[in-house]
């Protein structure tokens, strides 16, 4: 017997149909393996509906029997996925494991007549190797026998994903912008029907121009929206709707609105009119921003600015700023006063230009390490006066940061300080003049000293000593007096270890100083250097004579504690030099020690004769070393 579910069918006429691999299925699927039997046994009812759905081209699928045999057609096949064939005649509940407990609610309704739908109903099913979510509309009819009762479960599976799928994008979209929305200044959007003159708007777009939301949604006349246009600005935007729709030209325009409260707004609105084939204008749709807050900031930062060039103009400096690259742009009205050049002609790089040729490279480096560094910019140049001439001017600038610390911006000046350089250096002639003349007068003390000796042989160790003192004093005036910038020592002339590595010299073995300074150094001016210079000369005058100094190998440390007392230690500390023992201290080097240190230090000394030389302990009020210091402490 055929088991064919069209028995009476020819062959050229089955082997048509069985072009449907589902249906060849169908035919040559051992149905005496389940409780179906062969098709021939089939109720013609029941074959009638698998005949049906086999020609439907919608998914169907057939749950038949309380045990919902599994049979379907070839849309529905491709519904299964990789599951198809295998799942072909299994029942349901094993077919789709993890959707057993939902099959077998079904199943079991269906079997008691009833019909169900669901709308976009959702499953996890395995279809290509992992669990994936699916939805799909469903509809379930029953199979009735000829004795009315159902025999089978009949199922219409419509797959809804990429359509859920789409709606939920959609609705994550439309929630997105419409946070974006409610986070920016944009009001809305309206759409103008302009053959109908029925504009429509959104809420928000409605709520500025104090509409009712819901006839905006509808549709009202674009004269009701204009009429929420500030008075002052009405014909300039009516003027300007008019010229874009003649011109065919995109429209933006910044105006103010009231509205409902009364509340001033700008906005700034863009539309773009839309013409039929025949050029003939059918809709003006539009966006429309709240722009209040840019237009505060904007009028604040006019104002700012023009607060800013007012008073740079009215400053006697010379005003410029640079963006963070160094690129001038801004010159108050003073530079181009004092310098003559048209107006812009030095923005860029041009400013360098404007200095003396010898002192270009310089204020260039100077700059440049400014800009790599954020240091502030100092510098002392000669700059083109307008009358041609060059003129002393200062450079000053610091960087203006943001709350990031980032350079945003460098605000800088020019002073002209040519009158001032000029006094300076005249000053600093007298200067030079009043020093030459006092190292004259020492020199002119030595040699009558001198003279003085000749003629009484038993003076002469006393005037080498005194010789010796004034040496001391002469070095210690040449080394605190004013210096040009080109006489000026290398290391720093206000430092207690320069002067004693000064007034040490002579006392050196060759190229190796046997007078060394540690620790802490201090500044000093001379106010200080006199008695401290008195101070060392007698300490290692002593030390050549009778000390460390007067042996091959002696040497002294001299170290340096400043404390955070308001006090300043020195430690003279002899080492190698022949065994010592208390001396005299009334002799006459002794008291110039003690006046130095007592008397204008204002200090303390110890000696104390250790059994490997002489250690001396100076304490010495801070304040007692610099002028800066004492005029301080007055206060």
């Amino acid at each position: 017997m055929p088991r064919s579910l069209f028995p009476s069918a020819s062959p050229e006429t089955r082997e048509r149909l069985e072009t449907d691999p589902t249906l060849k299925l169908v035919n040559e699927f051992d149905w005496s393996t389940t409780p179906l039997g062969p098709i021939p046994g089939w109720p013609e009812s029941l074959k009638g509906a698998v005949r049906v759905m086999m020609s439907a081209s919608a998914p169907m699928a057939m749950l038949i029997g309380y045990e919902g045999i599994l049979v379907y057609n070839n849309a529905y096949g491709l519904f299964a996925g990789q599951r198809h064939p295998a799942i072909f005649g299994m029942p349901a509940l094993d077919a789709w494991p993890e959707a057993a407990e939902f099959n077998a609610d079904k199943i079991e309704r269906g079997m008691r007549g009833e019909t169900i739908t669901l709308r976009d109903q959702e499953m996890m099913l395995n279809r290509y190797g992992q669990p994936e979510a699916t939805w799909m509309d469903l509809h379930y009819s029953p199979v009735l026998g000829e004795d009315g009762l159902p025999q089978a479960v009949f199922c219409v599976v419509l797959e809804t994903t990429d359509q859920v799928l789409a709606k939920q994008a959609l609705a994550r979209s439309e929630e997105r912008l419409s946070l974006a929305l409610s986070g920016s200044g944009l009001v809305g959007t309206w759409d103008w029907d302009v053959a109908q003159d029925r504009v429509t708007a959104d809420d928000r777009f409605a709520e500025l121009f104090s509409l009712d939301p819901q006839q905006a949604g509808l549709g009202v006349p674009v004269k009701q929206f204009l009429a929420g246009v500030h008075r002052d600005d009405a014909e300039r935007v009516g003027t300007e709707i008019a010229t874009s729709i003649r011109e065919k030209t995109n429209y933006r325009s910044e105006f103010r609105v009231l509205d409902s409260k009364g509340q001033v707004h700008w906005v700034d609105a863009s539309g773009r009119p839309r013409y039929n084939s025949d050029g003939v204008i059918q809709r003006f749709p539009g966006v429309l921003v709240d722009i209040t807050e840019q237009r505060r900031i904007t009028t604040a930062l006019a104002e700012s600015e023009l607060r800013f060039r007012t008073l740079a103009d009215a400053m006697p400096q010379m005003v410029w700023s640079t963006l963070p690259n160094g690129f001038h742009e801004y010159y108050n009205a003073r530079w181009y006063e004092f310098t003559g050049v048209p107006v812009g002609s030095t923005d860029g790089d041009g400013w360098n230009g404007m200095f003396h040729p010898e002192d270009q490279e310089r204020a260039r480096s100077v700059w440049s390490h400014s800009l790599q560094t954020g240091e502030p910019y100092k510098i002392e140049y000669r700059l083109r006066h307008h009358t041609g001439a060059y003129r002393w001017a200062l450079g000053l600038a610091l960087p203006i940061r943001d709350d990031s610390g980032t350079i945003v911006r460098w605000i800088g000046t020019c002073t002209d300080i040519h009158e001032t350089k000029l006094s300076a250096e005249e000053r600093e002639l007298v200067s030079q003049e009043l020093s030459h003349r006092i190292k004259n007068i020492f020199a002119v003390l030595t040699g009558i000293i001198s003279l003085s000796a000749r003629g009484r042989p038993e003076i002469k160790p006393f005037a080498d000593e005194l010789r010796q003192r004034i040496y001391a004093l002469g070095e210690a005036h040449d080394f605190v007096r004013p210096h040009s910038r080109d006489s000026q020592p290398t290391a720093s002339q206000s430092s207690l270890r320069s002067l004693v590595d000064r007034l040490m010299r002579p006392y050196h073995a060759g190229e190796v100083a046997r007078v060394a300074f540690e620790g802490d150094d201090a500044t000093i001016d001379d106010g200080a250097a006199t008695p401290l210079a008195l101070l060392f000369h007698e300490l290692a005058t002593n030390a050549a004579k009778y000390g460390a100094l007067s042996a091959d190998v002696g040497h002294v440390v001299l170290t340096g504690q400043g404390g955070v007392d308001g006090r300043y230690r020195l430690t003279w500390k002899e080492f190698g030099g022949p065994a010592v023992a208390p001396g005299n201290s009334s002799g006459f080097g002794s008291r110039v020690i003690e006046l130095s240190v007592q008397g204008q230090l204002r200090g303390e000394l110890e000696r104390v004769w250790d059994a490997d030389g002489l250690r001396v302990e100076i304490d010495l009020p801070l304040d007692a070393l610099t002028r800066s210091a004492r005029l301080q402490s007055a206060h």
